[in-house]
């Protein structure tokens, strides 16, 4: 029953001879102002965490079985950028036999089966019943309606089950050549030329039904905006507000804005077990209430005075103990303040045993600032996998931490070693400390200093990264390098930044619901620029 897909060279060839332009200088169909906000997209492949959505999505089944068949995903930082995607013959079987054990379970499951085919089959010769299925689960799983020609191409496989006397040796084998499909692996995207705008293409309904459920729930668009794009409601600037609207209620895009944030702020790979779980709870509800709950400007994500806790995590932190099983705590005068107090944040950037200046420094600087640090250059031989190498391997971590003083690091390591140093009386459990581990004549002192102002903490480094300004431009190219799935960007990618920086800010700050809201009901959004015009 094993079915072969056409790997993904072969597509991206087929899909490249649809890319063509209009002959002779028409009339632009689309403003000079619009065109300068179209970026470039490519044919963007799911990435693990999609993948196990839209199965479980479509079929009520998570394969668990995804991350060790398929190619991990890079995260830089985030696990959707297309341009550090490679097709591989991996790739290939690993989707094979993902789709084998998907079908294999679910057709196992009589729950699952019937939920999935929609219909009692009378028999195994029931072409209604099985022409219904693969004209409803082909719809979800591609993202589209599939042609007559698709669908009698596929009813084939109903040999199967007339043969065995089997109906579900059929479903079986759709759902394994479905799951492998080309277009379920892959979000490709080819639109209509432009007129008069060379490099230009239009999307599609179901092109941008699957752009903007990707991006807000990060899996298969459901039943209503699948409805909404066989309407062609989402080429419409109202139908598609609506849509968004709807997205934006759905628990799923809070996920979506969890993961987001974990990914880019580098603590995704934290445990979500035992305490480590508790801290990721803990996130994610000041992130509900700062974006879904009560909207406000982002930078209270930083500056806020109190957060969620267990009581088991109120102890571990220090604080008062929550009201009932959990509550929000007030953190009073521990010198916490905000996500930079969370043990999420605070686990990221340890090595060597602890924590780690130069690290921390470097997530600020480069994540939450977007200001990139380069690699210590080749000729110096920093071996970064070793610590600080010392005369005295005993000394205190500032003694040990030399970097910011020798000539030929200092200019990097100023601008890393003094952010992290104010942080250093929070371990990396998140868990306030006095001193070094094993190590009580090392006492911390958590002064740090920012562009030359001097902070404690992170209630002191939130204040500093807010009045900086920095932080709310960098939170909106991160999430708009999430959304296109690509980490470079260039001019049209800015403008189309700032402009929708600028709607979704209010006297407060920017707010990141409305800046989402305003990036995906522009006008740019219902376009792509051609990868070749770059």
């Amino acid at each position: 029953m094993k079915r072969s897909i056409l790997s993904t060279s072969v597509l991206a060839t087929l899909l490249s001879g649809c890319v063509g332009q209009i002959g002779g200088d028409p009339e632009p169909e689309v403003s000079r102002e619009t065109a300068s906000e179209v970026g470039i997209s490519g044919m963007r492949r799911l990435s693990i965490a999609e993948v196990r959505a839209t199965v479980r999505d479509l079929t009520g089944f998570d394969p668990p079985t995804a991350e060790s068949l398929l190619p991990g995903d890079d995260l830089a930082p985030f696990d959707n950028d297309y341009t550090r995607q490679q097709a591989s013959e991996a790739l290939i079987k690993g989707a094979e036999l993902l789709a084998g054990d998907v079908a294999d379970a679910v057709v196992s499951d009589p729950t699952l089966r019937a939920g999935v085919v929609g219909c009692e089959p009378s028999g195994p010769d029931d072409v209604a019943c099985f022409r219904s299925f693969l004209e409803s689960f082909g719809r979800k799983a591609l993202r589209r309606p599939l042609s007559s020609a698709e669908v009698d191409r596929f009813a084939t496989l109903m040999d199967y089950s007339v043969e065995t006397s089997d109906f579900w040796l059929a479903v079986n084998a759709a759902l394994r050549a479905l799951l492998q499909h080309p277009e379920f692996l892959y979000r490709v995207e080819i639109g209509e030329p432009v007129a008069g705008s060379p490099g230009l293409r239009k999307l599609g309904d179901h092109e941008i039904g699957a752009r903007l459920s990707y991006f807000l729930l990060g899996t298969t668009p459901p039943d209503f905006l699948l409805d909404a794009a066989d309407a062609g409601e989402l080429t419409d600037p109202a139908g598609l507000a609506a849509a968004a609207e709807q997205l934006w209620d759905d628990d799923r895009a809070r996920l979506r804005m969890a993961r987001f944030h974990a990914m880019w702020l580098g603590y995704s790979q934290l445990s979500a077990d035992g305490i480590s779980g508790m801290m990721h709870s803990e996130t994610s509800a000041l992130l509900d209430r700062v974006i879904f709950d009560e909207p406000s400007a982002w930078t209270d994500v930083l500056l806020a005075t109190e957060t969620f806790l267990t009581p088991e995590l109120a102890e571990h932190y220090g604080l008062a103990l929550p009201d009932g099983e959990a509550g929000w705590v007030s953190y009073g005068e521990s010198g916490r303040k905000g996500l930079l107090s969370h043990g999420t944040f605070l686990s990221v950037g340890a090595k060597f045993g602890d924590t780690s200046p130069t690290q921390r420094g470097l997530l600020v600087r480069a994540r939450m600032f977007c200001q990139p640090i380069g690699k210590p250059p080749p000729n110096l031989n920093v071996n970064v996998d070793m610590p600080p190498q010392v005369e005295d391997p005993n000394a205190c971590k500032e003694d040990r931490y030399f970097m910011t003083e020798d000539e030929s690091c200092k200019g990097c390591h100023s601008l890393m070693d003094p952010i992290g140093f104010g942080l250093e009386a929070f371990g990396p459990n998140g868990q306030f400390r006095e001193a070094e581990p094993n190590k009580p004549e090392c006492e911390i002192d958590g002064v740090g200093t920012f562009d030359g102002e001097a902070f404690v903490g992170p209630a002191g480094l939130a204040d500093l990264a807010v009045e900086s300004g920095l932080v709310e431009a960098c939170v909106a190219k991160q999430l708009y390098r999430f959304a296109v799935g690509r980490f470079d960007l260039d001019e049209h990618d800015e403008v189309l930044i700032a402009r929708v920086v600028q709607d979704a800010t209010t006297e407060e700050g920017l707010e990141l619901g409305a800046f989402v809201k305003a990036y995906v009901t522009s006008e740019a959004f219902r376009y792509r620029r051609d990868e070749v015009t770059q």
